[in-house]
């Protein structure tokens, strides 16, 4: 894993601030927000998660059968909070074999959902262009009301992954999925919920650290 903060749009190491200006600098990006080393999953990394995040932390709930969280990474510093979110999942494919997939919530222009889809933007830019969604889902906590869904548009182009991407709660929300083929996950009925809500327990289950997190 990276042991220092780096661009969300690259993964290139980046310029702390100084003396002749208060942003994080990435040499080909300019000013970003700093994407901190990625955590390992358990309940103590996700309540560091937690603690200074401004966006909505998803997961799938209740998790696709024999699916684990296994991992977290966040783009922020701790002058601003964390302004992008993503929870790392891997479990088994309904097509073939093993499935990783990143679910990504951030402010317009972080650059992190993009990044993961393999995208050169750091929105998802035209590709977003409002045509009936390729699919819809449900999403609930603190600042969600009942039974609301939002649409999502599939947007990667990289053949080795599905992406989806939609606006929740006043933030991009992306879907990342490996092998492509784990993009039919996607059409499966399911909920989103915000991990943020307060005094909610739920007992998520950890599996190994997801090396997509290095991306």
């Amino acid at each position: 894993m990276r042991a220092e903060p780096t661009c969300p749009r690259c993964g290139a190491q980046v310029q702390a601030p100084g003396l002749w200006s208060s942003d994080w600098s990435c040499g080909a990006h300019g000013a970003v927000l700093p994407r901190q080393p990625p955590v390992r999953p358990g309940p103590d990394a996700l309540a560091i998660v937690l603690r200074d995040v401004r966006v909505p932390v998803w997961t799938p709930w209740p998790l696709p059968l024999n699916w684990l969280v296994t991992g977290f990474v966040t783009v922020g510093d701790d002058r601003d909070g964390a302004r992008a979110c993503g929870v790392a999942l891997s479990g088994p494919g309904l097509v073939s074999g093993p499935a990783d997939m990143m679910l990504i919530a951030e402010e317009p222009g972080v650059g992190l959902g993009a990044h993961y889809a393999g995208l050169d933007g750091s929105d998802p830019g035209e590709r977003f262009d409002g045509s009936p969604p390729h699919a819809k889902i449900g999403i609930s906590g603190p600042a969600a009301t009942p039974g609301h869904t939002v649409p999502l548009w599939a947007v990667g182009r990289e053949p080795d992954r599905a992406v989806f991407v939609g606006e929740a709660l006043g933030n991009w929300l992306w879907a990342v999925l490996w092998p492509a083929d784990a993009g039919v996950l996607m059409l499966e009925e399911q909920n989103l919920l915000d991990l943020r809500e307060p005094g909610m327990e739920v007992d998520l289950p950890y599996g190994a650290y997801s090396r997509r997190l290095d991306l």
